[in-house]
């Protein structure tokens, strides 16, 4: 009898736990997932989403929600006088009229504007079109096409970390460094393709400052003219087929007495070839071709060239100083013609530097020079916590001084450099902390408004904060100091702003503030969400465990189910994203996010920030070089370790995991190198091996020249290692990552006798899918971790909603 109680003892705990996984995963948890976007939408009142000064005045605007939509609210900082930007109603009426469509006052088609006519009209973009309505009869009317958006925008079911195009020709080219705009933003632009002028073309043509010349290129050289005149004068004659000059990088000196050109000796063309197996517009497949540079491919190679136009001289720059480039910025000429300088990137981004050229002599010398054991991170310096690099340059005074960000001391800082020696004049900002931007240099006052984050020691170290301080590094005043993530916008004239915080567990808060003292003037708007809490919404918990190292931090969030019961066990699933160009655990305030669907079928959702991404000290970003593969694992396995020691529900024995393009290659990798850990994993377009992924992202990270550390890091290579389950998703016409990145992993798989499960997605490029390709990842969660058989969708599609 005795023997018989102890068995049915054993079978009751073990039925307890398959009850509860019962539980989860049904019908009813799905389709509370598929609706849980719309239960919450319209819950959080006076969340502010856009704020915009109106240039010239001490007016912004800002846009709220509201019960039914949103509004525009006008607030005068000199009166503190809040008012509605304009009569809603009537502009609602306006433009159902012009479209034919029926708008009301809180569902406007359009969340940002422009105040024109000294603010008696605005312009916003709605329907592919720019309109501009009159607020003095409200007359609504088109006035043109709306502008082109920028390339590859996301659709909404593409929510990763973008990733720029490729550098497909001599790299990348940036735009001059910024002696004057309140707020430098270096983009890039592109270097188009060798297109030499045939004589018998009208060429492009670049008219000199003082307009008396047109320098252009034909047949693969420099020539000038008189500016309206056809005489051609050759200024090179060493430009060919195979190293000609290039029309973009043409740049002449401010007295148009000289100009500087590159002649780029062209490197290895790759193309990747896609079949459209499903075209719209026919039956049969489309083929088509996209130039795509790897990595280890011979890149192009630009050699700048100094022309006096006077003397017909040409001189070709010593390139010493600047060997084996992966890529050199367009020339930059000093205002007062002296010299031109042009940023150097080395092959393997480990050296970096500022070049000066002499005008008269065109001798090069080292302006800044950037040294890295690991790399020199050369993305253009941005507060965004999702993408950004170190590079940043402020020419003061005609390029007597720069402003130069390094990371030479283990932390991202700006330095002052003497433009004349090249040497350090002082450290502008210094300590463990990170400076995430640059909003506005004072040359007149010799000081910088900035952001930064980790200065505060009892906050998230990423939450961004602004900043002011001295060229001499004295004066540092902080702006902010909420407890949260800030987005400070200032009037033009610097006299105020406006700071916008929140945090992923607090509403946004919007206030306004005088910039001379710091002194809050108004709380302009602060985020209600006691209708969404009461309905069911949970905040993500902030968890915060110790790394690999046993001393640093590492940040991440815990998502629960909206009917989360501690007396269960839950399996977790962590999203991943690993990629070193930023750091992208949510850090402000969001209603509805993708993971939170996820656990509503039953899951525990995490992401977390492990040490390889950004925005931390130099050394936790160089645990990425020349190994991918890392990704953090070490720092994120104790992480949920600590949390599971906290939190009994939290089941560390079915682990999950998923991730998009760079997350694709974690999540796969996960299983292959952490196998003991994480169980299950849907891994979308990812980058599986980093020689078929884009030069440039790939360089970056794992270096230059190629060697047997891409081979590690890939999962082709390793895909023989694979234990517990895995979902591979690929677009078939991906032109972010080689789809064939995905394909070689099946190819390894197979030849490795692995079960495995693929999703194939024809005409679909670098996406998870949309709503079915999520659908597909929950089932594989709900199969394989919770153990329940998904519902039948063949037989429920019709009665299926759409997400």
């Amino acid at each position: 009898m005795r023997t018989y109680r102890s068995l049915l003892g054993i079978c009751i705990l073990f039925i307890l736990p398959l009850t509860s996984l019962r539980a989860q995963g049904t019908r009813a948890d799905y389709e509370r997932a598929f609706r849980l976007r719309e239960r919450f939408e319209g819950l959080a009142l006076n969340i502010v989403d856009r704020v915009a000064w109106i240039e010239g005045t001490h007016r912004f605007w800002y846009r709220r929600s509201v019960k039914g939509g949103h509004e525009f609210i006008l607030v005068d900082a000199e009166t503190l006088v809040k008012r509605p930007a304009f009569d809603h109603a009537r502009l609602a009426a306006s433009l159902s009229a012009a479209t034919g469509r029926s708008y009301t006052a809180t569902t406007l088609p359009f969340t940002t504007l422009t105040f024109v006519d000294q603010e008696r009209a605005i312009e916003f973009v709605a329907l592919d079109a720019t309109w501009r309505c009159d607020l003095s009869d409200y007359v609504c009317r088109r006035i043109g096409p709306a502008p082109l958006g920028p390339p590859g925008r996301r659709t909404p079911e593409e929510e990763y970390p973008r990733e720029y195009e490729n550098d497909v020709f001599d790299g990348m080219v940036f735009l001059p460094p910024s002696s004057s705009s309140p707020q430098q933003t270096q983009q890039t632009r592109r270097i188009p393709p060798f297109s030499p002028i045939r004589s018998a073309e009208e060429p492009q043509v670049k008219p000199s400052p003082d307009g008396r010349w047109e320098a252009f290129i034909r047949n693969y050289n420099v020539f000038v003219r008189p500016k309206g005149k056809d005489d051609a004068i050759p200024l090179s004659y060493d430009g060919s087929e195979g190293e000609a000059y290039t029309f973009a990088s043409i740049t002449w000196s401010p007295d148009s007495r000289r100009l500087v050109a590159y002649r780029v000796r062209q490197g290895y063309r790759r193309v990747v070839h896609y079949i459209e197996s499903s075209p719209t517009d026919q039956l049969q497949p489309k083929h088509f071709t996209r130039e795509y540079a790897k990595p280890g491919d011979v890149l192009d190679v630009a050699q700048p060239v100094l022309f006096d136009i006077d003397a017909r001289k040409q001189i070709t720059i010593d390139s010493s100083l600047f060997p084996n480039p992966y890529s050199l910025s367009n020339p930059v000429w000093w205002k007062d013609g002296r010299a031109f300088t042009f940023e150097y990137n080395q092959r393997g981004h480990q050296v970096y530097r500022v070049i000066e050229v002499d005008a008269t002599t065109g001798t090069p010398r080292v302006l800044i020079n950037e040294e890295c054991a690991t790399f020199f991170s050369y993305r253009p310096l941005q507060p965004n916590h999702r993408e950004t690099g170190t590079r940043y340059r402020y020419d003061v005074a005609d390029g007597k001084e720069i402003i130069w960000a390094s990371e030479r001391d283990g932390w991202r800082h700006l330095y002052l450099y003497d433009g004349a020696t090249g040497r350090v004049k002082n450290q502008i900002t210094k300590g463990n902390w990170v400076v995430r931007g640059v909003i506005k240099v004072d040359e007149e006052k010799r000081q910088i408004w900035f952001q930064a984050s980790g200065m505060y020691p009892d906050q998230d170290p990423y939450f961004i904060h602004v900043y002011r301080i001295n060229f001499d590094g004295s004066g540092l005043v902080a702006l902010t100091e909420a407890n949260g993530d800030h987005a400070v916008s200032f009037s033009s004239d610097m006299a105020y702003y406006v700071d916008l915080w929140s945090r992923v567990d607090h509403p946004p808060v919007l206030e306004l503030r005088r910039t001379e003292d710091r002194k809050v003037l108004m709380e302009v708007e602060r985020g209600d969400i006691s209708e969404l809490l009461a309905a069911g919404w949970r905040p993500p918990e902030v968890f915060v465990a110790k790394g690999r190292d046993g001393k640093t931090d590492i940040w991440g969030i815990i998502i629960r189910p909206t009917n989360f019961d501690p007396s269960r066990k839950y399996p977790v699933i962590e999203n991943i994203y690993a990629g070193p160009q930023g750091s992208f655990v949510p850090k402000s305030f969001s209603v509805y996010n993708p993971m939170y669907a996820l656990a509503e079928l039953g899951f525990i959702v995490v992401q977390i920030d492990g040490m390889g991404t950004a925005n931390r000290s130099k050394a936790f970003h160089d645990v990425a070089w020349k190994n991918l593969r890392d990704a953090g694992f070490p720092d994120r396995i104790l992480w949920h370790r600590a949390v599971a020691a906290k939190y009994p529900y939290y089941d560390i024995t079915r682990v999950g995991i998923y991730g998009h393009s760079a997350g694709g290659q974690n999540a796969l990798a996960a299983l292959l190198f952490h196998p003991d850990f994480y169980k299950v994993a849907v891994s979308s377009c990812g980058c599986h091996d980093n020689r078929m992924d884009k030069i440039w992202w790939n360089e970056q990270w794992m270096g230059w020249p190629v060697g047997p550390h891409y081979a590690a890091s890939s999962n082709v290579e390793n895909a023989h290692r694979l234990r517990g389950k895995v979902l591979l998703i690929v677009g078939e016409l991906d032109t972010n990552v080689d789809p064939s990145s995905t394909m070689q992993v099946v190819n390894a798989l197979i030849k490795a006798n692995k079960t495995f499960d693929l999703l194939v997605l024809p005409g679909q490029g670098h996406t998870m899918g949309g709503a079915y390709g999520s659908r597909k990842m929950y089932d594989f969660f709900v199969h394989h971790l919770l153990g329940v058989e998904p519902p039948e969708w063949n037989a429920l599609a019709e009665e299926t909603p759409q997400q």
